[in-house]
């Protein structure tokens, strides 16, 4: 939550701000970005993502006893709680729901101008406590991608519910909004 709190603050003005393929698809989906944008958006997304994760992984293989551990998503077994595949497909949908959701309100042009990287991270700060034990949170298909690439095995296995289920969850979250906000705030 804080690292995209401030990261909205830092580099927003040059990208809008977001790093997650779910909310490129989202904002596309929600009517606030070109579609022309979106892959190279994914790209530079996932790429980022995998170089971050190499940084960790750099650093924490510095840590005697390290396992190579990097915090992947995953459901069933590989669930922090041990949550099975349909808890963590509907968690991850329904928090990537309420995450665009929320981006999409505080980033209205009627909404109060430099509040909305405050919203947004206190949301994502929320969304994590909630979906940590079900796995690990996801909501972000790049962030799933660079510890699933390192750690192999079930990890990248299952990678292919972190993407499926957070941009269902990005497109249904700006749909809502655009239906139920936007249509009776313009």
């Amino acid at each position: 939550g804080l690292t995209v709190l401030t990261m909205a603050y830092a580099v927003g003005h040059v990208s809008g701000g977001h790093f997650n393929p779910a909310v490129t698809l989202g904002l596309w989906a929600g009517g606030r970005f070109p579609a022309r944008d979106v892959l190279p958006y994914w790209v530079a997304q996932v790429v980022g993502a995998v170089l971050a994760t190499a940084l960790v992984a750099l650093i924490a293989g510095g840590a005697e006893g390290w396992n190579g551990g990097l915090a992947s998503n995953g459901f069933a077994a590989h669930s922090p709680g041990h949550y099975g595949m349909v808890a963590a497909l509907v968690t991850e949908v329904v928090m990537t729901a309420l995450f665009l959701f929320i981006i999409m309100g505080a980033t209205h042009g009627n909404a109060t101008h430099g509040t909305g990287p405050i919203a947004i991270g206190m949301a994502l700060t929320l969304i994590h406590l909630i979906s940590i034990p079900v796995t690990n949170t996801s909501v972000n298909p790049a962030r799933s991608t660079g510890p699933a690439l390192f750690e192999g095995g079930i990890a990248l296995e299952q990678l292919w519910l972190f993407w499926v289920a957070p941009l269902a969850g990005g497109v249904l979250g700006a749909l809502a909004y655009r239906k139920l906000v936007a249509e009776n705030a313009d």
